[in-house]
């Protein structure tokens, strides 16, 4: 069974254009041109997975990812922006939003993405139920993973930095628990585009620092250590101090 995808862009070139290059590639396609008929197809057909333009008339993607997320609507998000700004590109992921391409876009590069959402939103393999009071340590088996006073529980889908719970979009997340599970070792962009996308978008992608920058926003606190560490020309490690 195809992936089917609902598109909303106004720009009626670059519509047809991706409607066509998605169809091609298997997937089966809705495509609106602007935030209300896209709120209204999203409710109709349940889609596998969202392209929204940022700038539309009436309702822009941001609002309809927004109202979507309210309703607690989990569908994977692949915005589509001309806006080049890192504050533009956080607003998009403050609004759900669990990816982002920039205009001009390679349309590779938009298949790439699709598949790194559709994988991360694919139902997990079922896994037995751990011991009610077991509770484990990074390097051993059970529910929780911990490092650098960080806990998370990847079965529920949450963590917590202290008392405090963190609300963490699915990249996030999963970024967050790739660096726990590697906690002192300084991972590189490459592995982390691997393991996360799927896909190295090279040395001209902002995009894992985009993601670095918003999960160090949610993270720290005045006055707390910062946890998430740069290692400059290589990669990120997550340690205290």
């Amino acid at each position: 069974m195809p992936h089917t995808v609902l598109l909303a862009e106004d720009d009626r070139a670059i519509r047809n254009a991706l409607e066509r290059a998605l169809t091609l590639e298997g997937y089966r396609v809705t495509a609106v041109a602007d935030g209300v008929e896209a709120l209204a197809q999203a409710h109709r057909s349940r889609p596998d997975v969202l392209v929204l333009d940022v700038m539309m008339p009436g309702i822009d993607g941001l609002q309809v990812c927004r109202v979507l997320r309210a309703e607690g609507d989990r569908t994977p998000v692949l915005m589509l922006t001309a806006l080049v700004e890192t504050a533009d590109r956080i607003a998009g992921l403050d609004a759900g939003a669990d990816d982002y391409v920039v205009k001009p876009f390679d349309v590779e590069e938009v298949f790439a993405r699709l598949r790194a959402l559709l994988r991360r939103a694919a139902p997990p393999e079922p896994a037995p139920a751990p011991a009610p009071t077991e509770e484990a340590r990074p390097g051993t088996p059970g529910r929780f993973v911990e490092a650098a006073g960080l806990r998370m529980d990847p079965q529920a889908r949450r963590a917590w930095r202290g008392g405090r719970e963190l609300e963490l979009t699915r990249t996030e997340f999963e970024l967050l628990e790739l660096l726990i599970r590697n906690a002192g070792v300084v991972l590189e962009h490459s592995t982390i585009y691997d393991r996360i996308w799927g896909y190295d978008f090279g040395p001209g992608s902002k995009n894992l620092a985009v993601y670095v920058g918003y999960l160090r926003r949610k993270l720290d606190e005045p006055g707390a250590p910062q946890l998430i560490h740069t290692v400059r020309g290589v990669g990120y490690v997550l340690r205290e101090g």
